[in-house]
């Protein structure tokens, strides 16, 4: 039986623009092998995450329409902090945009973000510290 989530694809315009922005932000690189013909297997996370994204180059017309439009517009991506207010300074030192202002929900407190391609993400701090672990 499946027990985790291992990793999930991102597409990507550049594996290196990619890379760099997440580094930049307090990612770490896991992996980057050359898997020849400009394919590349680069697997990223926060700091002590256990689930890691895939960066994945965009090929084709289908792909490169796709990046930044995987979740449809929604929110889909939740990067999880335990300290929410160092965490969104940083982001905002860097140049990250938020969509908003902080704000205080019932599970926790959030602040909406944009990534460079335009995918939407939380950052968020749980109400529920012991709701399963940080990262990943």
């Amino acid at each position: 039986m499946p027990t985790r989530i291992a990793l999930f694809s991102l597409l990507v315009p550049d594996y290196d623009e990619a890379l760099a922005f997440f580094l930049q932000i307090g990612f770490e690189c896991r992996e980057d092998t050359d898997l020849g013909g400009g394919k590349r297997w680069v697997r990223i996370a926060p700091k002590g995450a256990e689930t890691e994204i895939l960066l994945a180059r965009a090929v084709g017309a289908e792909q490169g329409a796709a990046v930044g439009a995987q979740g449809g517009g929604r929110v889909w991506l939740f990067l999880e902090t335990t300290d929410f207010d160092a965490d969104h300074r940083h982001m905002q030192s860097v140049g990250i945009p938020f969509e908003g202002p902080p704000r205080s929900e019932p599970y926790g407190r959030v602040a909406v973000w944009r990534d460079p391609w335009g995918n939407r993400w939380d950052l968020i701090e749980f109400a529920d510290a012991g709701r399963g672990g940080t990262g990943g």
